[in-house]
């Protein structure tokens, strides 16, 4: 305390000084340097509060004012100290926002409150520690009534020393800080500070208004997240329902509804932020009320009838859509394989049609009546390949049919095939005797699973790399962490369904989704090139240790935490669209343009509206967190993350894994889901999405995509043809190690780290899905490194085996 009391002194005296050397010319051009009034809680005791706010390399505020009942406070009465002096910059506010002003050290004022809240994380839930986040519990306690007063009293005096610090400027440190902090909490009394002409509030007649019309017509969470900024939070506006709004919310709610803060964006929310905008800033309000006017007024958006199946038309085509050229009209492809597929037909009147099947006139009922459903086989009509639809004529003149064909399906044809495949079972079963732990293999052709078999274990060794007395049997039902095959499967499966839906565009910028994509030349990146690796990125960020690369301030243990860091500063290594560097962290950001975009969680939009239509139940992200057992699937390294003790870092797991992703910035950094890595799934479930994309974008009566859609997403990159845009391309052998030399120049597919491929290549009508535990094994030393056993055999290095299906397929198959 004396020592605060010398220097202000000495700043006195320095200021006496200054005044008799220089002619005074005073100015009307300026404004006070504090703008701001900052309160925290410090969530510690006043002792501790002591040594963190005034010893060095520590903290720091204006001043700190203790609550009575402390047991390390050792006053009777509440005394407040002062620890800077207010024309001094504190270290209080750290990385901050509010009302167009960033790191607001500079510009305010801090009170640290006493006050000692109790938190508790169930990071069984999820891995991350956000401060408001749905696996925290936190007990808030009152404020003591005098330790109150006090602080009243002093920022009253505060506020008649700065007369620029207006009423919305008198916030908490969540208020400008709401990603990271929730001080000074719920408990906090702002009414009452309000009452005493400290802070903001608004007019209780108002709220009513706002929230009676509110409640008529919600505000869209776009233009909500708007009135916050004009407000003066720190929001982006997305014109989604995301992790930065939510936070945000919350801590406005701990402001001004501290009775209910709960994240949501409802209509009593919305009302008390309008309300605060009429109030103290009514020029912002009239522009947003115009554009809530316009957003209520808008025609609504008509959501076409979803598409069932390959061919879901009515016929005649529409007079809009019909063509000069009458011999196109009213004919369409669509692909069946011979002695298979049906038609659906149906109206809503009686009618008279006639329907051509590859030239073939179908036998129809004469008439197909109103509100009936027919079924139709076309097995005796169907060609393998490309097929014709001519609807010739529907009558009477006016009458409508709509027809409908589905994608092809799978059928079971393995145990025919089974000689045809016996030199690539000699090989991997060859391994799995010389020591590789299991595979499953699943080729489909023609519409066929012409292959499906199990290998070896899917656990075969112990943690210290000794042979299980009872190893797991791998089955066809095993799941498999597919670790890069997430990027196809996923994530570029996912944007594909998005572009079909129009809501996604991939030459579109990324700040277009994310706008706080910008700054170091981030708005030159367009999705496109994240998609083919052409973005700049390095391969990777190890944010899950804190001794990664680019330094502590890209250590992150929390999803939402991870996505903001490489959304505004992980640096590129090299130029945009320079070359192709295969990188997980331009993906893990594709993720987050799923989820922005989409408005769910990544797993949540590719498990509802990509594999539950399918029928595709094992294939999922955290399936341990969804009922699923570790023992249903295989496992990967035997040591955790260790790489058999060699490597190191903070909480690093040291088991062997099952049903967890393996990848550490999947795991650690982004709670199990991903853009790069963290989907799990089985052969079979992998063979329906193959033949989906053989089949052009749909499988049955489930439609995802168009044909045109899935061309845009595998076509060739001009510099290096290797890359599609979510898919890696066999490139006429550039690529042969994983599609092997036979592969057409249509090919493409992916590969994972643990272990596993596949191979899409349409000009075979042909899928292969190669699914390894490859890493679940010792690890050795080779040469100045060290190498996974499982590495050392053909089946884990995938060419081998993908060349041996080739070979069986073009030489073997009937």
């Amino acid at each position: 305390m004396k020592k605060a009391s010398l220097s202000l002194l000495a700043l006195l005296a320095l200021s006496s000084c200054s005044s008799n050397d220089y002619e005074q010319m005073p100015s009307a051009n300026y404004s006070q340097r504090v703008k701001s009034l900052v309160l925290h809680y410090t969530a510690i005791d006043y002792e501790k509060s002591v040594r963190a706010l005034v010893e060095p390399k520590g903290l720091s505020s204006h001043y700190l004012v203790p609550e009575g009942g402390d047991p390390s406070y050792p006053y009777d009465d509440i005394k407040i100290f002062q620890l800077v002096d207010e024309h001094d910059r504190a270290w209080h506010a750290g990385d901050s926002y509010w009302q167009g002003r960033t790191e607001l050290n500079d510009s305010s004022i801090g009170i640290e409150i006493v006050n000692v809240p109790k938190c508790q994380w169930d990071t069984r839930q999820q891995p991350g520690r956000a401060e408001h986040g749905e696996n925290r519990l936190c007990t808030f306690p009152d404020y003591d009534p005098e330790q109150i007063q006090k602080v009243i009293e002093l920022a009253q005096e505060i506020l008649a020393r700065h007369p620029d610090i207006h009423p919305t400027a008198v916030v908490g440190h969540s208020d400008i800080a709401f990603m990271r902090k929730n001080d000074p909490g719920p408990r906090f009394p702002w009414y009452q500070l309000y009452q005493q002409g400290v802070g903001a509030w608004y007019e209780q007649a108002t709220l009513a208004r706002f929230w009676r019309q509110f409640n008529l017509q919600p505000v869209r969470i776009g233009l909500l997240q708007a009135a916050l900024r004009a407000y003066g939070y720190g929001v982006i506006e997305t014109g989604v329902y995301d992790e930065q709004t939510r936070s945000a919310l919350s801590a406005f709610q701990m402001h001004f509804l501290p009775w209910k803060v709960d994240g949501k964006n409802d209509s009593q929310t919305s009302a008390a932020v309008f309300a605060l905008l009429e109030r103290y800033f009514p020029d912002q309000l009239e522009l947003l009320w115009q554009r809530y006017e316009a957003e209520t007024a808008a025609t609504p958006v008509i959501v076409t009838k979803v598409k069932q199946g390959q061919i879901d038309a009515v016929f005649p085509e529409p007079e809009a859509e019909r063509s000069s050229r009458e011999g196109v009209n009213d004919k369409l492809g669509f692909k069946a394989y011979q002695g298979r597929s049906e038609i659906t037909l149906s109206a809503s009147q009686d009618v008279t049609a006639e329907i051509q099947v590859n030239g073939e006139t179908l036998n129809l009922a004469t008439p197909l009546r109103g509100e009936k459903v027919y079924n139709y086989s076309l097995r005796r009509r169907t060609e393998d390949g490309l097929n014709t639809l001519f609807v010739k004529s529907v009558q009477p003149e006016g009458a409508q049919l709509r027809v409908q064909i589905p994608y092809p399906m799978l059928v079971d044809a393995s145990n025919d095939y089974r000689e045809a495949f016996s030199e690539v079972d000699a090989l991997i079963e060859q391994d799995i005797a010389d020591g590789f732990p299991g595979a499953v293999l699943v080729v489909v052709k023609d519409g066929k699973i012409i292959k499906q078999s199990a290998y070896g274990y899917a656990k075969r060794y112990d943690e210290n790399g000794e042979l299980l007395p009872t190893p797991t049997p791998m089955t066809l039902q095993t799941g498999f962490d597919i670790a890069s095959n997430t990027k196809s499967f996923a994530t570029a499966m996912a944007m594909m369904h998005l572009v079909e839906r129009g809501l996604l565009d991939v030459n579109a910028p990324v700040y277009h989704y994310l706008p706080e994509y910008r700054g170091q030349g981030r708005e030159a990146r367009r999705v496109r090139d994240l998609l083919n690796h052409q973005s700049g990125y390095g391969p990777q960020v190890h944010f899950f240790d804190p001794e990664n690369k680019l330094g502590k301030l890209f250590y992150s243990r929390d999803k939402a935490k991870t996505q903001q860091l490489i959304a505004t500063q992980v640096p590129f290594s090299i130029g945009n669209q320079v070359k192709a560097t295969y990188s997980d962290t331009g993906f893990k950001l594709l993720g987050t343009i799923v989820e922005r975009v989409s408005g769910m969680p990544l797993d949540q939009y590719v498990e509802q509206h990509i594999y539950a239509p399918l029928g595709l139940h094992d294939t999922l992200f955290t399936p341990l967190r969804k009922g699923r057992l570790a023992h249903e699937y295989a496992a990967t390294e035997l040591q955790g993350n260790t790489r058999g003790g060699r490597v190191e870092f903070p909480g690093i797991r040291t088991y062997t894994l099952q049903g967890e992703v393996h990848d550490e910035k999947a795991f650690y950094s982004m709670a199990g889901v991903a853009g790069h890595a963290g989907l799990f799934s089985t052969g079979p479930d992998l063979a329906v999405l193959v033949q989906t994309l053989l089949n052009g974008g749909g499988y049955g009566n489930v439609h995802l995509f168009e044909q045109s859609v899935l061309d845009i997403f595998t076509a060739p990159h001009a510099r290096d043809r290797s890359f599609g845009l979510g898919w890696r391309r066999a490139a006429d052998g550039e690529t042969r190690w994983h599609f092997g030399p036979y592969a057409s120049h249509q090919a493409f597919g992916h590969t994972g780290w643990t272990g596993t491929a596949t191979v899409i290549d349409p000009a075979l009508d042909l899928g292969i899905i190669l699914l390894t535990n490859t890493r679940h094994s010792p690890i050795v030393e080779e040469g100045e490194g060290y190498e996974f056993v499982g590495k050392q055999f053909e089946t884990g290095n995938y060419g081998s085996v993908i060349t041996a299906v080739y070979e069986a397929v073009l030489h073997k198959l009937p």
